[in-house]
């Protein structure tokens, strides 16, 4: 009953949103339709990276992977529809997957005030809690009612959902989800601040994310977990400063307890159009009494409360590491050591259209591990990318990671602890239709 009743309740918000849209009595002639494509191709060669399931390292991997996408896009007045088809996967393989990425539609009133229904993706500030994540090629996307105000200083979002995984599931005696999402329902609210001239942006975030239990044979039941934090960038100058904290409690889909939290710190320094340099630090709160016994299994002693830190919808290639050891997989049963990240990196603009950059991470756990250091390992990446015309971008990187005795028994990088990748990629978005 109480679904049934928030469920009412959104469509309650989503009417009285509706009836503040003033139809004007004849539809306005200029509507416009943009048909856009993207062809993104990507050649890997590399040595770790992923959470690999044996120690048998040693030898390299290489493959080709590839994302096919078709965008198209209607606009009016007060109206805008989205609709993309998108196919991934590695060359070769028939798994791959061929689903609608994206389907929306839009209504907004001039004073401000939106509705967006349909499947749509969530980026919000730096991605790092809600982001797209599109160099995974399977970038998730949510089925959700989202609610609003954007203004000149102000914006207010609401984002509402709710998966199931079909019409008749209730009537048939279980409410249990195991569907496209990672999540049985969802309700998030994000609110963002600017001063004049966007000197200093503030964003707070609530989540409030039902999971289904895991044990699916004995229990339908939804755990609830909760985070809210803030995040903020100011820009005075040359210098660019951004900080963020997040804080998650409530339960997770094993119905233990949560007490988590991350915190994070950059700062960037533009010295003209060419080049920049950055730096910051990533702290993400792990387990207690993490021990790691010989023959690289990981052993674990009892939690009454897991304090693992989990930014379940964020772009975690985008801050942990290119070879994405971190936040992609998770450890046994769901704990995790945690994460320290130290970083440091430039962006060089030599000549026009080429773009070049270079980072250097320092990897540790957040949490003392019995017998074994913190550390994880030195990373090194490396990345070029040349604009041919404006829709083509060719690109390449190279990343070289040194772990440690630590990063051995926790992720299986193997014996030699020397982590190669390379990788090529070709990306094409023209718009092929405009009127």
């Amino acid at each position: 009953m109480k679904t049934y009743c928030k469920i009412s309740g959104w469509i309650c918000l989503l009417m009285l949103l509706l009836t503040t849209i003033r139809l004007e009595a004849q539809e306005q002639a200029d509507n416009e339709l943009t048909i856009d494509a993207r062809l993104n191709t990507r050649g890997e060669y590399r040595q770790g990276g992923f959470n690999p399931d044996s120690t048998d390292n040693d030898k390299y991997t290489h493959f080709i992977k590839g994302q096919y996408i078709m965008n198209i896009n209607y606009k009016r007045s007060w109206l805008e529809l989205n609709f993309t088809p998108k196919m991934a996967g590695v060359w070769g393989d028939e798994v791959g997957t061929v689903n609608i990425s994206e389907a929306w539609a839009l209504m907004k009133h001039k004073i401000g005030f939106f509705a967006k229904i349909g499947r749509q993706n969530l980026s919000y500030d730096d991605e790092r809690i809600l982001g797209y994540d599109d160099w995974t090629m399977t970038a998730p996307t949510h089925d959700v009612i989202k609610l609003g105000y954007e203004g000149k200083r102000h914006k207010l979002h609401v984002i509402l959902a709710y998966n199931q995984n079909s019409a008749n599931q209730d009537i048939g005696g279980t409410n249990y989800y195991n569907g496209m999402q990672p999540y049985k329902n969802m309700q998030t609210g994000w609110y963002h601040y600017d001063t004049p001239k966007n000197v200093l942006g503030i964003s707070l975030l609530f989540m409030n994310v039902g999971m289904q239990s895991v044990n699916k044979y004995y229990s339908d039941e939804t755990y609830y977990q909760q985070m809210y934090g803030g995040y903020i960038k100011a820009q005075p100058g040359m210098f660019t400063f951004e900080a963020a904290y997040y804080y998650q409690d409530g339960k997770e889909e094993h119905g233990s307890d949560l007490d988590a939290y991350m915190c994070s710190v950059k700062l960037q320094a533009k010295f003209n159009e060419k080049y920049s340099v950055y730096a910051g630090y990533d702290n993400l709160s792990g387990d207690d009494a993490f021990t790691v016994p010989d023959g690289h299994h990981i052993g674990l002693a009892y939690h009454p409360v897991l304090k693992g830190f989990s930014p379940i919808f964020g772009s975690h290639h985008t801050f942990y590491g290119a070879m994405d050891f971190f936040y992609l997989d998770s450890y046994v049963s769901n704990y995790s050591p945690g994460l320290q990240n130290v970083f440091i990196g430039t962006s060089i603009t030599p000549v026009e259209k080429l773009n070049l950059n270079a980072a250097y991470h320092f990897f540790a756990t957040a949490t003392k591990l019995d017998g074994y250091d913190k550390s994880l390992g030195h990373d090194i990446e490396l990345v070029a990318s040349y604009s041919f015309v404006k829709y083509v971008t060719l690109s390449a990187g190279y990343t070289f990671m040194y772990g440690t005795k630590t990063m051995q028994a926790l992720q299986h990088v193997g014996d030699n602890r020397r982590l190669h990748w390379a990788w090529v990629m070709l990306n094409i978005n023209p718009t092929i239709f405009k009127k």
